[in-house]
């Protein structure tokens, strides 16, 4: 039995042919041919199911056989904001893991303490795309630009927000307790009837006390990830996890 292969195509409904890097792929890598058939994912929850009509070195012909709505795993949209390490590999593990987990948008945030002031996330994007279709998930990650974190947190966001810190001078919840008690209800407003969570993560020196302060006085909930102190990509990973795991629907 041959292996069913996946392409990312966005508006797969609105053209022919598979975009040139994912034509290459399937004609040089994978070698398939006029009659094979594929599964065409947009990114945004829905898969094709398509059939190759003319294969050649740049260009790959497919009529769509069937369309299939996929359905969200998890309640509301989660929302990483991470400030990337020094070591970017580290970050991207994270962001390949947390895209197999399943998770909605991923931002980069420059404080106090970080390490690392760019990031290339036309990078971060190839490696949350090889994840979306390696692990079939039907909506591709928003990945943004770096920004400051006080630019971040004076943006208005729907639904609830939380800064994870390791200070005990300030009080916490428990992420999860949080997390787990959220009314079904209230992850149902919103744009688009799915409010979001919003996770902040820090550096590996942590935000700095003031900006915790800060992003508290700007609706952000104070939490900790639990009694085990984390490195940043560990954290914003654990964070993720939670959130996808205690809003899985059905549960």
């Amino acid at each position: 039995m041959k292996e069913v292969r996946y392409f990312y195509v966005p508006d797969a409904d609105k053209r022919t042919e598979l975009p040139l890097e994912e034509a290459q792929h399937a004609a040089r890598v994978l070698r398939l041919q006029e009659g094979d058939e594929v599964f065409l994912m947009n990114g945004s929850g829905t898969f094709y199911r398509a059939e190759l009509t003319m294969v050649a070195n740049k260009h790959c012909v497919y009529k769509i056989l069937e369309t299939l709505p996929q359905e969200r795993t998890w309640r509301g949209r989660i929302h990483l904001a991470i400030a990337p390490t020094k070591d970017i590999g580290r970050i991207e593990w994270m962001a390949e893991k947390a895209t197999e987990m399943g998770f909605d948008e991923l931002s980069f945030l420059s404080c106090r303490f970080s390490e690392r002031k760019v990031v290339r996330e036309d990078r971060i994007e190839k490696i949350v795309l090889s994840a979306v279709k390696q692990s079939r998930k039907a909506w591709m990650p928003v990945v943004n630009a770096m920004q400051p974190f006080q630019r971040f947190i004076e943006q208005p966001r729907e639904g609830r927000k939380y800064i994870c810190h390791c200070y005990d001078e300030i009080p916490k919840k428990d992420l999860w307790a949080e997390l787990s008690t959220l009314p079904p209800c209230l992850l149902e407003r919103g744009v688009g009837g799915e409010a979001p969570i919003t996770l902040l993560v820090g550096p590996e020196g942590d935000f700095s006390i003031d900006e915790v302060r800060q992003a508290i006085d700007r609706g952000y909930e104070s939490v900790t990830l639990g009694q085990s102190r984390l490195r940043t990509e560990t954290a914003g990973l654990t964070a993720v996890f939670m959130a996808n795991l205690s809003l899985r629907k059905g549960e």
